[in-house]
């Protein structure tokens, strides 16, 4: 009570230095979500190259697919090291190309199901439904990302146009915060036709669909590292493909959570240099104002210790408060955000446990440390000196 008595006596100046805290956790606290969020993204991607190569042509997320011969699935097999070659589809669900997002975009992914022999790592789990099987083959079946599911307002057993064809949803994926949140997964074939469809005419009539893939993923024989793979498969087949395995992906990505690592750091430092300059000012002013208050404590025998931590306290509560305001504003703007980017499959944000301890823990510290200046003031003070202050 007596700490809310002592906030209390300067309402207009406790309030504005709450809010510059305040507006600067907000900030540490959006952006940190904006961070975990493409960290999350990132890191999945490195979790599904880690133990594969993936052989492709051009690149999918520039739009820039080009054909491979389904020949090339046996030439690779065939190299030593190679537990299972199989060919993949992907092009993107928008005929119009992808659409501006801080993600992944909308994909749609063509496959044999099974065959990675069992040797896949990166496993998703069904929200509801069933996966694709073999016995799928020939149908114009799907099981859709959360993301995807969403935005489209589809359930198992809904119809849902892909590329202007209509598929059944067999199956919905669980969240994943990374790229297959956003994916159609179909079968090779219906993959086959719709990429064949979406190229020009004069290209189309020399293509027979079922002899071509876009990509082609590789997995290694236990013991042979992707990196062996990857040497192997540009000695056979050339400059001409790309060859990408874990260790490209880190290497090309890495950068993108370097960024977001330093905007979060400069934030916090933000807030840190406004927030602690504001604290110190209004603890200053607040030592200065009960000058005559310390010089009575320390006369009937406050010790140097106590009247620190009293200061402290205060300061610290002043963090903690705003800390609170601050982590409520930004959790009510992350989701407020990602409410209104889910109808375009665009969510930007994730706020941890992580996040938000982190917020509270920093605005907290950061009262503490900025009322350690003005604690050590008071109680230096000449308790005599003191009480002769006007």
């Amino acid at each position: 009570m007596r700490l809310v008595r002592d906030l209390g006596r300067r309402k207009l100046r406790s309030t504005l230095t709450i809010t510059g805290i305040a507006i600067g956790i907000m900030a540490l606290v959006v952006f940190g979500s904006m961070a975990n969020k493409m960290n999350a993204l990132i890191g999945g991607g490195s979790k599904y190259y880690q133990d594969k190569a993936i052989v492709s042509v051009g690149s999918m997320y520039s739009g820039n697919i080009q054909p491979l011969a389904l020949s090339d699935v046996q030439k690779i097999e065939s190299i030593d090291g190679v537990a299972a070659a199989t060919p993949t589809v992907d092009m993107l669900l928008s005929s119009e190309g992808g659409a501006t997002s801080m993600g992944t975009p909308e994909m749609i992914t063509g496959s044999i199901p099974g065959g990675d022999k069992g040797l896949e790592t990166f496993k998703i789990d069904l929200a509801s439904g069933r996966e694709l099987t073999a016995a799928d083959a020939d149908s114009k079946v799907t099981v859709l990302g959360s993301d995807l599911a969403r935005r489209l307002n589809v359930k198992v057993g809904d119809k849902v146009a892909l590329r202007d064809v209509q598929f059944t949803v067999v199956g919905i994926w669980a969240p994943t915060l990374t790229a297959p949140d956003k994916e159609a997964y179909v079968p090779l074939a219906a993959a086959q036709d719709l990429f064949v469809k979406s190229l020009p005419p004069l290209i189309q009539s020399k293509i027979v669909a079922s002899d071509i893939a876009t990509g082609i993923t590789v997995y290694p024989q236990k013991g042979v590292s992707p990196e062996t793979i990857k040497t192997r498969i540009e000695d056979l087949l050339g400059k001409d493909y790309t060859v990408m395995t874990g260790k490209d992906f880190d290497a090309m990505l890495g950068s993108f959570s370097a960024i977001f690592s330093l905007v979060l750091t400069g934030i916090a430092l933000l807030s840190l240099l406004v927030g602690g300059l504001s604290t110190i000012n209004t603890m200053a002013m607040a030592v200065a104002e009960r000058t005559r208050e310390i010089g009575i404590k320390r006369a009937i025998g406050a010790s140097r210790w106590r009247i620190r931590r009293e200061v402290v306290l205060e300061s610290a509560a002043i963090g903690l408060i705003a800390g609170l305001i601050g982590l409520v504003i930004g959790a009510a703007m992350t989701t407020l955000f990602n409410d209104l980017g889910r109808e375009s499959g665009n969510v930007l944000f994730e706020l941890t446990l992580g996040t938000a301890a982190t917020a509270i823990i920093f605005a907290t510290g950061l009262g503490a440390i900025a009322g350690f200046i003005p604690a050590w003031h008071a109680s230096r003070l000449d308790p005599v000196t003191a009480l002769r202050y006007e």
